[in-house]
């Protein structure tokens, strides 16, 4: 890394904090240290970091409320949700309100420095592809990515920063398919994928709610069944 990165924990028990603050500094990364959601909001918006750890369970304010306020008010720092809970429900509301990511308690050490390794290098990657003035157009759907902004028939439609990069990864490669692992890889920057192809799944569901007239037949992202999912040309 260029510059060192700063990570924003935002966890009530303060042995995970110390244990985190210890390995991240460890790594190379500066911390902050929220110890409830209020606090870990106001330190959000304040210090500005490169990436949140963000516990679901938290006093004053609970970490899904932390994190829909930050994206409502239109702040897309990546955000890491902590959570001891295994109900996918959980997982998948963190991914709605516009989580990147999750991790279940306990994790290992190794998998949580990759997870924030992994999402700081994607942010980089996407700032430095805004720069670009390319629109790629398919039927009436229109991709800027000087702006990062998407529109369907002239209206703005408003994706999380990780259904964004999901529809400008399959649109770059038309008609190519991708399995859940190759999309992970790629769009998600992670070498190891297990349960989590799961996340894929809600993602694409999430962006052909926005994108396409009817979901249940999709015009833009399809799926190769036994295969995985493409964007097509041919609407």
């Amino acid at each position: 890394m260029d510059s060192k990165k700063t990570v924003l924990i935002v966890e009530d028990e303060k042995n995970i904090v110390d244990i985190l603050r210890f390995n991240l500094q460890r790594e190379g990364f500066g911390t902050l240290e929220a110890y409830d959601g209020e606090a870990g909001l106001e330190l959000a918006r304040s210090a500005r970091p490169d990436l949140i750890l963000l516990d679901v369970m938290l006093p004053k304010m609970i970490g899904f409320d932390v994190c829909k306020a930050l994206r409502e008010s239109g702040d897309n720092v990546p955000v890491i949700i902590l959570t001891a809970r295994e109900e996918e429900a959980d997982k998948v509301l963190g991914l709605e309100i516009g989580a990147d990511d999750y991790i279940t308690k306990p994790f290992s050490m190794r998998e949580l420095i990759a997870r924030v390794r992994a999402n700081i290098r994607r942010t980089a990657m996407v700032a430095s592809a805004s720069q670009e003035d390319a629109t790629p157009v398919a039927g009436d759907l229109t991709i800027h990515t000087d702006s990062c902004q998407v529109y369907r028939r002239g209206r703005h439609i408003d994706l999380t920063q990780r259904e964004y990069e999901l529809l400008t990864f399959l649109a770059s490669h038309p008609n190519k398919v991708y399995s859940r692992v190759d999309l992970m890889e790629q769009v998600w920057n992670y070498g190891y994928v297990g349960d989590d192809a799961r996340t894929v799944d809600v993602t694409v569901r999430r962006l052909r709610e926005k994108i396409e007239d009817n979901p249940a037949t999709p015009v833009y992202i399809l799926t190769r069944r036994g295969l995985g999912y493409y964007f097509s040309t041919a609407q």
